[in-house]
């Protein structure tokens, strides 16, 4: 009896690992599985208007690493006072300011540096932008004039460069 139930453990154990491999990125039958994911949690969750997921994992050239994930439910997400959302929105509007945010994440992180690149603006106009992008989040200040995408704003910055895209 004993052998039967180790052959029947064995057996799940197999079609769980073929399972897996046909769920797994870019193999064809299981393209959606992060979506097929967020569903099944969405089912737990009794949440029958749906839900967003955005997730990334991440090698800056920096070589800075980020896991990240973020869910939200639809209901949460309709009820949310969206006018709350425009500073942040407007702060990546400007073309100025999203290639700081690109350079930033490259590997320019002080003003001087920045102030290098050409088609960038004067120092003082370089400030201005610095300052909007902190205020809105999309940048913190980490001491002696450097500056950082925070670890929770980077994959965010990239799924709404993503979503830009045409």
């Amino acid at each position: 009896m004993e052998l039967e139930q180790r052959m029947t453990e064995l057996e799940r154990r197999i079609a769980a690992l073929e399972a897996a491999d046909r769920t797994a990125p870019g193999t064809g039958e299981g393209d959606f599985w992060a979506l097929e994911g967020l569903k099944e949690q969405l089912a737990e969750l009794k949440a029958a208007d749906g839900g967003v997921l955005f997730t990334g994992a991440v090698r800056l050239p920096t070589g800075e690493r980020y896991d990240w994930q973020h869910g939200a439910l639809t209901s949460d997400l309709l009820a949310y006072e969206w006018p709350d959302a425009a500073e942040s929105f407007a702060a990546l509007g400007h073309p100025v300011r999203l290639r700081l945010l690109r350079e930033i994440t490259g590997g320019r992180r002080t003003a001087a540096e920045l102030a290098e690149l050409d088609d960038i603006g004067t120092t003082g106009q370089i400030y201005h932008h610095l300052r909007q992008l902190t205020a809105a989040g999309w940048l913190h200040n980490t001491g002696r004039g450097r500056h950082e995408v925070p670890a929770g704003r980077v994959v965010p910055l990239l799924v709404a460069l993503a979503a830009a895209r045409p």
